[in-house]
């Protein structure tokens, strides 16, 4: 298929920068991929994506790769839309839905940006990828990186939650955990760069795992009939979802395929524990203070300084949204909940939009009838500290005492 990438952009001054090149950041800052949108308008329109196969790749002349032989997939299908009565019900809201993206390979939306990112690693012939990693991202990339045949290294905090350190190892890299944040293993990947000659695969670092994540933007337009909800939570660390599905409902607007101008107010969800883009947004600031000694459960949040902080700012205010943080003390709590009346397998960044949900309810931000999808980017059960429990023993030697039981 041809190829509709008509440069790199840089986000922070517009530089541009041709097709096809191996580029990182420009001055720091990361790079959006820009397309002839004009040509892909004459080349494909939104009804040809019915008799495409329902995975991320039927979006093929919005996304910057142009051979099929360098896609490297694990099966990223269309992920579900489900709508959540009873918990609307208890929140007092009549119209809401989760979009459940741990049925995602690696059990997280990571899964997008990584399958992306390692492609058009392929198509640059790298064959040795490191990330820093709060957890999903680094069990992601070593899947995607075994796929494709590439060596992997994953840096995370020892305090990353355990399965995403064994699931990394599982799929062959080589995992090192680092007696610090997210941003001390970033600073390892990066003074590797030359010293090992891998490529660096960090948030934002290069253009590409943005373009996997603006999948999620583009998939929810199509399910619901090309018109957009009024408000959509993101759980925001580094921000990659938030800002790449900004970034694809602009695609959409100017290919002229969303039944009319609405668009979502974007709301940037944090934990009390690590809200630095809360800060800026309530600061009126356009770049992001690093956030002092994080904690929080929910690990793909613990974030304390994103390279895209402007970028998420920007959209948030672009949308007319908000950045809003929850109790972290009440993130199992949360999850809990909308196990309970839902079923869904909520982790603990998504439960953060719940918290935000019920504040934004409470003071106005969002009205009770609006349409509201709240994004759950991976699954419970990769965080086994969260979902601890103490459950009761039953001694089957001996009467089984059926009164308790339904106590």
């Amino acid at each position: 298929m041809p190829c509709f990438v008509s440069h790199l952009e840089s986000a922070i001054d517009g530089t541009q920068i041709p097709p096809g090149t191996l580029q990182t950041t420009h001055r720091d800052r990361p790079l959006w991929v820009r397309y002839d949108l004009e040509a892909v308008g004459r080349a494909v329109g939104r009804e040809a994506l019915r008799d495409r196969p329902q995975t991320m790749w039927r979006y093929r002349e919005l996304l910057p790769i142009e051979h099929d032989e360098h896609i490297v997939s694990l099966g990223e299908t269309m992920t579900p839309l489900l709508e959540c009565r009873r918990l609307a019900r208890a929140l007092g809201m009549t119209n809401l839905w989760i979009k459940d993206e741990s049925v995602l390979p690696t059990g997280s939306f990571k899964a997008r940006g990584m399958a992306m990112a390692v492609s058009m690693a392929k198509r640059f012939g790298i064959t040795r990828v490191a990330v820093p990693t709060a957890g999903n991202a680094g069990g992601a990339l070593a899947a995607y990186a075994a796929r494709a045949g590439m060596e992997c290294y994953v840096f995370m905090p020892v305090g990353a939650p355990v399965v995403n350190q064994y699931e990394a190892a599982l799929h062959g890299a080589r995992v090192f955990l680092v007696n610090g944040l997210i941003s001390d293993c970033a600073q390892i990947v990066r003074g590797g760069v030359d010293a090992m000659s891998w490529f660096d695969l960090s948030t934002l670092r290069e253009p590409y795992r943005l373009e996997g994540k603006k999948t999620m933007g583009l998939e929810l337009a199509e399910q619901l009939g090309w018109r957009l909800p009024d408000v959509i939570l993101y759980p925001t660390g580094g921000g990659t979802g938030l800002i790449g599905m900004w970034k694809a409902f602009d695609e959409l607007h100017r290919l002229g395929w969303l039944a009319g101008d609405h668009r979502p107010r974007m709301f940037c969800c944090q934990s009390t524990g690590c809200d630095p883009v809360v800060r800026a947004f309530q600061g009126g600031h356009r770049f992001a203070e690093p956030f002092t000694d994080p904690q929080t459960i929910a690990a793909g949040l613990c974030v304390p300084a994103a390279l895209g902080d402007f970028m998420i700012l920007d959209a948030i205010r672009e949308s007319h949204g908000r950045a809003m943080s929850a109790d972290e003390s009440r993130l199992k709590e949360w999850m809990q909940m909308v196990g309970r009346l839902e079923g869904i397998s909520l982790g603990p960044e998504a439960a953060v939009c719940v918290g935000v949900l019920e504040q934004a309810l409470a003071e106005g931000h969002i009205d009770p009838d609006e349409h509201v999808i709240l994004f759950s980017t991976g699954a419970a059960q990769k965080y086994v500290d969260a979902i601890r429990v103490d459950l009761p023993t039953l001694d089957h030697r001996h009467p089984i005492d059926w009164d308790a039981l339904a106590r």
